[in-house]
């Protein structure tokens, strides 16, 4: 639960009705300002989830080639509670309500024929299941597109006897336009006419006639225009039409409620399902509107972690920061192309935060000048604590994580109430005594200069006895403060970890970042200094802070120097290490093309020499002397030496043996062996040939080889072993073949893959069956991106996870092709 004082405190509101703004529906409007954080950590995930599937889903086009796009709806609340609520004759919908349903069915149909399609239960489940929840009315739609127009009217097909009336009435209009027509034609009277066409008053055919003559002619003068000088006159001969005009207008009004009336039928034996309906327009209304705060965040939804894990917030921005940067930049773009490239600078003005409690750590004690972040700091974590616990996007980088909280209560601002006669001091003593209760392990307290508004003393005793009963209660805190002694208590504390926001060495402006491990000065006297103070007030205050021999503004400035110097020596390594991530991503991807290139080259020539040997214009022998030249120009001759292949290399070859041709990557077994020209006969498949001895490997099975690489990626070739350790190897004769294993725990994703990447090559070089890749536990993130990375791998046959006696879930088998 978080409080209603904190959310209002971290200005939680702002960033729904932000979110409000981006949906396309009232209803989805609704849904966002009601957004919450919610109960659950069980919850959360599924929020992300759903979200990332949604995201995934609304990427991939349809089965005709299209992607599903959601159009505005109307909003029919109001409607589908009328429905339920008052049943039967009090109930008496007109025809824009059902037009408007008709559109909510229509496109919930649409988005529910989008959702689940066959890939659906595998690539979007939680989506499905959301779209699954309630049928939706199916009777009711077909009946609304079968009696509703796209214009909001009532078909002629709604019924035969609505179709028979409008016919007639069809025709009936015919010949009246045709009777006077003629009429006129016979009397001369188109110069009496204001106009040569009759027209409609008081629901009667009538001839719109000049007001002069008027008594030329017997009829029922029915109105007359603002002018005066045009009457609308009904002549004798149309009295009978019009009559039965109006007759058959009634009976189509009566049939037009009866069409209505089963209409009325259809929803309320089909309400839950109608409803359903406009619940999941709502929600993908929601999901596409969270979709547009990640693009103008550049946000994701955070993973919740075991709480031992810690907090790290990677490159955090201030939500609300950055969306009114956004929102400036929106106001002064002329094109969406503009505001693209203006909200991505106006992301990059906004400056990053680190916020991280290692695990073990559960208080970070920020300190620094002032205006110098603190308060940004604090808000930040929990804005994005509360958004990310309501299944929202967050501005955040890539490894970020947070553990879930069941209670947090953020002290930050002043808290003064004349109203309640309650002082700053005293309003944030009474909100902590209340929510003391409810604090525990899962619980963050956010504490923006907490004792300030009392004597400094006291203050800092009593916020250090608040932050030594927090730690016992292992509960989350970030405290912002400028008490001396809680400097100190940050830097000896157990559990508690010092953090300050850094000032410019030479500007002593401040640079919005935290450097950990150290504190930091007030800047008390510099800040006034800078805002306009008088000068002389400023030397009197250096002047007292001397005397009385608590100045220890130098040490800190020189820490912070420090700090800044190291902040900047970061930066300046994490963009050489971000060049040189590029230039081996751009080098590996210039050899795979060259890898490409040189398979589709070989396999073109392979292919001639084939089709030259069946043809006749090349003998067997021939060909094989061909194949052989083929080869020995792709593998130089020492290449067998530096291949780094992890097999061992036989002393010497006899007869019946089996060995591994590593050039074809396949087995075969020795029928010769020419000892003074270094090479062997092979029987492979029933192919002969003969290999170089250099070329040829023992088969794994034969062997325990230990592998050459990183200590991050040893491949041991454990025989059977469990996924925590190896075990012994098996006899050389055992039935099973050997297997390869690559430990990935406590890897990056991203180097853990490129490892897996290597090792899959190697494993197939090789001319191994079966591999091993022991990912851990853990949250389960890295399994998935692995069996993700397997799928899409050519050389995959089949992968599961390992039984429970050789790791389970932690490790994954894979049988290679």
């Amino acid at each position: 639960m978080i409080h209603a004082r904190t959310l209002q405190a971290l200005e939680y509101n702002n960033v729904t009705d932000y979110l409000a703004s981006l949906c396309i529906s009232g209803v989805g409007r609704d849904r966002a300002l009601a957004l919450a954080p919610l109960p659950q950590a069980e919850d959360v995930n599924l929020a992300a989830r759903v979200y990332e599937e949604a995201a995934d889903w609304s990427s991939r086009p349809a089965a005709g080639g299209s992607i599903f796009i959601l159009n505005a709806f109307p909003d029919v609340t109001g409607f589908l509670h009328a429905a339920q609520t008052s049943r039967g004759h009090a109930f008496q919908p007109d025809v824009d309500a059902f037009w408007a349903l008709r559109e909510v069915l229509r496109l919930a149909r649409d988005a529910h024929a989008a959702i689940a399609v066959p890939e659906a239960p595998r690539q979007w489940p939680h989506l499905l299941a959301l779209a699954d929840g309630t049928p939706l009315p199916v009777q009711l739609t077909a009946a609304l597109l079968r009696c509703l127009s796209d214009d909001g009217l009532l078909k002629d097909e709604s019924s035969p006897e609505l179709y028979r009336l409008r016919g007639e009435l069809r025709r009936l209009h015919q010949g009246c336009m045709r009777k006077v027509k003629d009429y006129a034609l016979q009397y001369n009277m188109l110069a009496y006419l204001q106009d040569e066409f009759m027209t409609l008053s008081s629901d009667r055919y009538v001839l719109p006639l000049k007001a002069n003559f008027k008594g030329r002619m017997q009829g029922i003068i029915h109105d007359w225009s603002q002018t005066g000088e045009t009457c609308y006159f009904e002549p004798m001969f149309l009295v009978e039409i019009n009559n039965r005009l109006q007759e058959l207008k009634r009976e189509e009004r009566e049939e037009e409620r009866k069409v209505l009336l089963y209409l009325r039928t259809l929803l309320e034996a089909e309400l839950p399902g109608a409803q359903a309906a406009l619940e999941l327009l709502a929600q993908l209304d929601l999901l596409q509107a969270k979709r547009r705060l990640a693009a103008l965040l550049d946000g994701r939804c955070l993973p919740l972690t075991p709480v031992a894990e810690g907090i790290q917030l990677l490159d955090a921005r201030h939500p609300l920061l950055l969306l009114n940067r956004v929102k400036s930049a929106d106001s002064s773009a002329t094109d969406s192309g503009h505001t693209k490239k203006s909200a991505a600078r106006a992301a990059a003005a906004v400056k990053p935060l680190d916020i991280v409690l290692r695990p073990g750590e559960r208080a970070l004690i920020i300190t620094g000048g002032n205006a110098g972040g603190k308060t940004v700091c604090l808000k930040t974590l929990g804005l994005i604590a509360a958004m990310t616990l309501s299944g929202l996007p967050v501005p955040v980088g890539a490894g970020s994580h947070l553990p879930w909280f069941s209670r947090m209560d953020a002290f930050i601002g002043d808290e003064q109430s004349l109203a309640d006669n309650v002082s700053t001091f005293t309003a944030q003593i009474e909100h902590l005594a209340k929510a003391w209760k409810h604090l525990d392990a899962s619980g963050m307290v956010l504490l923006d200069e907490f004792g300030a508004g009392t004597d400094p003393a006291q203050g800092a005793a009593l916020a250090q006895a608040v932050l030594d009963e927090l730690l016992d209660k292992h509960t989350f805190v970030l405290a912002a403060t400028h008490f001396p002694a809680l400097k100190s208590y940050a830097l000896t504390r157990e559990g508690a970890r010092a953090a300050s926001m850094l000032f410019d060495p030479q500007s002593k402006k401040p640079l919005f970042k935290l450097a950990y491990d150290q504190v930091g000065a007030s800047q008390a006297l510099d800040v006034a200094r800078e805002h306009g103070l008088p000068e002389s007030i400023v030397r009197r205050a250096e002047h007292y802070l001397l005397q009385d021999g608590q100045d220890a503004t130098a040490l800190l400035s020189r820490l912070n120097d420090l700090a800044a110097k190291r902040e900047e020596e970061l930066v300046i390594l994490r963009q050489e290490q971000d060049k040189t991530r590029s230039a081996a991503r751009h080098e590996r991807e210039k050899l795979e093309k060259e890898r490409l290139r040189l398979h589709d080259e070989v396999r073109t020539k392979a292919s001639e020499l084939m089709r030259a040997w069946k043809e006749g214009r090349a003998t067997h022998k021939q060909a094989l002397k061909e194949m052989a030249r083929l080869r020995a120009s792709l593998v130089p001759d020492d290449t067998a030496d530096k291949s780094g292949s992890v097999l061992p290399i036989a002393e010497h070859f006899v007869v019946g043996q089996q060995v591994l041709h590593t050039v074809f990557n396949k087995r075969g077994v020795v029928t010769d062996v020419d000892e003074r020209r270094n090479r062997v006969r092979l029987e492979m498949n029933g192919v002969n040939l003969w290999a170089e001895m250099k070329a040829l490997r023992l088969p794994g099975s034969q062997g325990n080889p230990q592998p050459v690489g990183k200590p991050s990626s040893i491949l041991a070739a454990a025989h059977g072993s469990s996924s925590t350790g190896g075990g012994g190897a098996r006899p050389a004769g055992a039935a099973t073949g050997a297997s390869l294993r690559l430990d990935m725990r406590g890897l990056r994703a991203d180097v853990a893959l490129a490892e897996l990447e290597q090792f899959m090559d190697k494993a197939l070089l090789a001319g191994f069956r079966e591999v091993e890749v022991v990912h851990g536990r853990g949250t389960g993130a890295l399994r998935r991106q692995v069996h993700e990375f397997l799928r899409t791998f050519p050389a995959v046959e089949n992968f599961c996870l390992a039984p429970e006696d050789r790791g389970g879930d932690g490790m994954t088998i894979v049988i290679l092709r």
